[in-house]
Parts: C-alpha cells; structure tokens; sequence
C-alpha cells in the first residue's frame, strides 16, 4: 500500500505541476542547476525519503575517496556521521553559498593538516586557489577546499631550485623561512668545526642569479682542501694537504708532527726518521715561504750530510749499505760483504744465514768454526757416539742440501745390525726412524724383529708352530708383504690342482672384511668340504643322506667331471652316446625358449630323445 501511495503522490504532483506550474521549494544553486526539473528530483532525493548520503556521493566521489581513506575534514569520524545536508542544504537560490565556513572559528585541524607558525595568519584563499591544486578536475571548481597537498613545494617555490632535498621540514619550521633552524651542519659531508663554526654562512654559500632568480648555493661546493676556499701562503711549495699541518682552530698552530706525509717530498722517512721531530731537521721560521724549505735537494741516502761519520770514512758514505733507519746499530744483512777473504768462506746453506745468527757481538769477534757442533746442537743427543766422541756433522749431511738430506747410503746400512732387503730398500727413511710418539728422528734401539716395527695381525688366529716365536720370516719375504712362502703340506689339507693358485686370502680372510684382516680372517677349523667355499650349483640333485660330495665328480685341478662315471647310472654310454658332447642330452629348453641343465633324466627310450 506505501508503494501505490508514494506513487499517487508523485503523480499527484506531476499533475499539479502541470496545471499550476512548478511547486519546487526553490531554486537550486549554482553548482546544482542542472539537476533543475521536477524529472530530476530522484537523482537526489528517495521517493517519501529525505536526501541521502548515499545519493551525494555517488556524484561527489572525490569526497568519498576521502570518506574511505579517512583523510581530510570529511574523513573526521565525528563528520562521518553526520548527514551531508546539515552542512550542505539546497533549494535557497542559484546564489547560495552551499560551503559557507565560519573562517574564524573554523578548527583547521579538523582537516588533519594543523596550521601553525606562520600558517595561521595567512588568509584562506591564499592557500585554497587552483594553483595549487594538481588534480586537474579538482583545479577547475570554483571556491574549492578540496585538492590541496601537504608537501610544502605544492604552495611555495622552490627555492634552492632542486638542488636540496624536496621535504623543507627537515630545515626549517613553520615560523618562518629564515633561518632554518633544524639544519644540522653536522650531518653535511663537510663538518663545521674550530673557527668554521663562527664564519657567517654567507662567507661560504654565496648569493648569486640561477635560472632569473636569487639563489643561495649550498650543494657543490668544493671543500676537498682548504685551499678550494683559502689562499695558499706557501704557493705551493709545501706538497700534500693543509690539515696535515695545520688545525681548523688556529692556522698558527702547527700540527704536522706524525701528520704530514713526508713521503709526498723528495726524501720519504722510514725508521727512526719518523719519530723525529720535524724542527730537528729544519730551521724554525714563521715565514710561509721559507718555512721547511732549507733541506731541499740533498739525497735521502747521503746520511753524512746530516749525520756524522762515525767510521771516518773507512768504509765509504754509502752508510745504508750497512744500516738501517729504524736504528743505527740495527744493521743489514751484509750481503754485499764478501766472506771468501776470511778464513771461512761460506758454502751452501751459510750463504742464506744472516749474519747475526753467528756473529753473536761483534763482527770483528772471532768464532771457532772448526767443528758442526760449536754453532749447532746435536740434534741426535749423542747416538752416535763412539769412545765418547760424536762424529763430526759432514759425515752424513752438507752444506748444499741442508740437514734435512743425509749422505748416508744404502751400502752403509748393509754394514748394520739390519741390512735392507726386498721392500725395505724402497722404504722412506722416516717410515723407521721418525717416531710417531715425539715426531723425532732416531737411530738407536729400534729392534731388528718384524713386530717391532709391524702389527701382528695374525696374534691369536695361528697356531705358534706354524710361526714360532712371532717370526713372520716363517711365511712372509722383504720382497712384499702379500708373497706368501708356506709349506701348506704342513697342515692337514694340503693344497692340489687349482688350489696351489689361490691367494691365501680368498680362503682365510672373509670377503666382506679384507680391508680390515685383523676382523675378517680364520685359519685354525676351516671345513675342507667343497661346498664350504663354493656354491654347489647342483643343489640337492646329487646329495646322499642330504650331502653333496664334489670329490665323487670333480678333481682340483678342473671343474670338469673328471671322475664321474655314466655306466654307474641307470643309463650307461654305450656306442654313438659315448662319443657326443655331455649338452646334448642334458640341456634342455623350457617353455620360456630359456636353456636349463637337468642332470637326472627319467625317460631312457629312444623315442624320449630321437624323432621318429
């Protein structure tokens, strides 16, 4: 019934305006005229319904934006609630002012952007023009507040001309835009210190015209040294950079002592040099062109023109030969001196050994030379002593190669307690004789057995009698550990045919172990039964009482069934069968086309084999 009544209303209307002309409440405004018409009351209002929000910002879709991003006067929670015509009403006139703001108690912070400093003495419409509006929709709508962005380069120019950084703030406030007051000189590439920190900005960043404006340049500026700002009072005959010597706190003070590098003059400082203070060297004068300027030219290695000549000249001024600049009396290796004028050339190994490693004092010292052992310690502690006397070091080592090479021969060593045979004689030396306990090299009290030097991998697995006393000689040769030289006769299976070949190891150690023989091997026990060894691919075909004996066929010296007699079975070979190949009686095809061995036949007739 509401439906049929808000349409009879309606169309009670449009008859009325028909007979008496239009009864709207008044004029829309301006903004609205083209919603003017009682056709288009429906665009705004719901039949029987106030205007709603809904139909307000389904045009005004900028205010939505900001309704849902909650930003600006609109996106205010306490104006969200409110309906848009207690701000906005219509139908007062084509003149009505639909955005009518008390400016003086209007609370810009309601807006979320708070006027401050400056800000809040500067008159609405200085601000809210088009151009400073970057929507370009926005910038065509008269007496808008809408469009206006927070960045302070969308109102003011831009001063510095892009050569700072866009957001002003972080210089300067809201008061005013001089000075900038959160400027850190601090945080600039070029710190302000000493004097600098009382020099007027405008003695460095100087105004000048950029692009038809007045500009004031703060980027660019060369500071690399002081004299990019400086006259240079040296001009320019003091290499390297002013804060070498001198201090932003007063020029006069002098600070070059362990600053300046000297290495950028003609005479670079090494050793007690650079320790030296510069006003040892160089006369103390306050004129800037003078000043360090009196040693030019003299060599760095003409020490005598500095220095006094201890030697008299005995050994020419060519000083550095023999010293060094970290101190006089540390001196140089004396490669230059020629040691075949004494009565000890150097050789060998000497030539490399600086001189101080024997001339302990003085070089003019003497040193007794005439045996290894009065510089160098026995490193063998007397093993080879004989009557209480060492030999002397030449013996065995030289000159040339060092003590890490011995002179010693195997012709020597056959003169021993052990002389090497077999492999030992292309055993490392130090496989013997350095001890894995010390890693030191020995010679005496070694022992002259296998086990003192080898481990017995078979203690406990064979019986003595077949070693006695742990004497591996009983089956092993120098020659090589795996050349075994046993009598197996000895024992109670001796070796035949095919088994005299066999490496021990294939029947005394286990297969899965032979990389570890100590876990894997067995001699004592073995069972002499074929199958013990090797598979018995006859399985049970040719067991008695559940056993197969392989000797009732085979010998060791073939695997072919030397011994197997036919005649003894249930079809002995007789005429043509004697003479043909075992394979064409017993190998026979299956069903899958594959060949299998069948060993006992149970058909004997002719006709079983032959084709009729």
């Amino acid at each position: 019934m509401k439906s049929i009544s808000k349409y009879t209303a309606l169309l009670l209307l449009l008859t009325i305006y028909m007979g008496y002309g239009q009864i709207s409440p008044g004029d829309l405004t301006k903004a609205h005229a083209d919603l003017e018409g009682m056709s288009n009351c429906t665009q705004c209002h719901d039949l029987g319904n106030k205007v709603t929000d809904k139909k307000c910002l389904e045009c005004h879709k900028e205010i939505q934006s900001l309704v849902n991003k909650k930003q600006g006067l609109h996106g205010q929670t306490d104006v969200i609630r409110q309906d848009c015509f207690q701000c906005h009403s219509e139908h007062h006139g084509r003149k009505f002012d639909m955005i009518h703001l008390d400016e003086d108690a209007f609370d810009h912070e309601s807006t979320g952007y708070e006027l401050a400093g400056a800000h809040e003495t500067v008159d609405c419409r200085k601000c809210h023009i088009s151009e400073n509006i970057a929507n370009n929709d926005l910038k065509q709508r008269e007496k808008t507040y809408l469009g206006l962005d927070e960045t302070c380069l969308s109102c003011h120019d831009d001063y510095h001309q892009k050569t700072l950084a866009s957001n002003c703030v972080d210089c300067h406030d809201m008061e005013a835009f001089k000075p900038a007051p959160k400027f850190d000189h601090d945080q600039a590439d070029f710190q302000l210190s000493g004097e600098h920190s009382t020099v007027d900005c405008i003695e460095c960043h100087k105004m000048t015209i950029k692009n038809g404006k007045e500009f004031q340049e703060f980027t660019d500026i060369p500071f690399e040294d002081c004299i990019s700002c400086h006259e240079d009072p040296h001009d320019a005959k003091i290499p390297g950079q002013c804060a070498q010597c001198h201090t932003e706190t007063s020029f006069a003070t002098f600070s070059g002592q362990d600053q300046f590098d000297h290495n950028l003059t003609d005479f670079t400082l090494k050793g007690s040099h650079q320790k030296t203070d510069c006003f040892s060297c160089h006369a103390q004068t306050s004129e800037p062109l003078q000043v360090f300027q009196d040693r030019n030219n003299i060599n760095e290695n003409s020490c005598v023109k500095c220095h006094k000549d201890v030697h008299d000249g005995k050994f020419g001024t060519d000083c550095v030969k023999c010293h060094r600049e970290t101190s006089f009396l540390a001196l140089r290796s004396m490669d230059f001196f020629d040691h075949g004028v004494t009565d000890y050339p150097l050789e060998g190994k000497h030539i490399e050994v600086d001189c101080k490693q024997c001339h302990k004092k003085r070089f003019t010292a003497p040193i007794d030379f005439a045996a290894c052992t009065n510089c160098h310690v026995d490193y063998h502690k007397g093993e080879f002593k004989e009557n209480g006397v060492s030999p002397d070091c030449v013996q065995c080592h030289s000159l040339e190669k060092g003590f890490d090479y011995s002179l010693y021969t195997l012709e020597q060593h056959k003169e021993t307690e052990f002389p090497l045979e077999g492999a030992h004689i292309a055993t490392p030396c130090f496989s013997c004789h350095v001890s894995e306990d010390d890693d030191r090299w020995t010679f005496r009290n070694m022992g002259a057995n296998c086990v003192d030097c080898h481990q017995d991998i078979h203690e406990g697995y064979i019986s003595e009698k077949y070693y006695p006393n742990d004497d591996c000689t009983s089956c092993h040769t120098n020659d090589t550990w795996s050349s075994v030289n046993f009598d197996h006769n000895k024992t109670d299976w001796p070796l035949t045919g095919k088994h005299t070949e066999v490496e021990c190891r294939a029947c005394h150690f286990n297969e899965l172990t032979v990389n570890e023989p100590i876990k894997g091997q067995k001699f004592a026990n073995l069972e002499s039964n074929c199958a013990t060894c090797h598979e018995n691919i006859h399985d049970d075909t040719f067991a008695i009482d559940g056993v197969t004996d392989c000797k009732r066929c085979h010998i060791t010296s073939s695997w072919f069934p030397e011994t197997f007699n036919h005649d003894l079975t249930n079809f002995p070979l007789e005429g043509r069968h004697a003479k043909i190949q075992c394979s064409a009686c017993h190998e026979i095809a299956n069903a899958n086309g594959e060949v299998e061995v069948v060993y006992k036949i149970q058909k004997f007739r002719c006709i079983d084999c032959h084709l009729q």
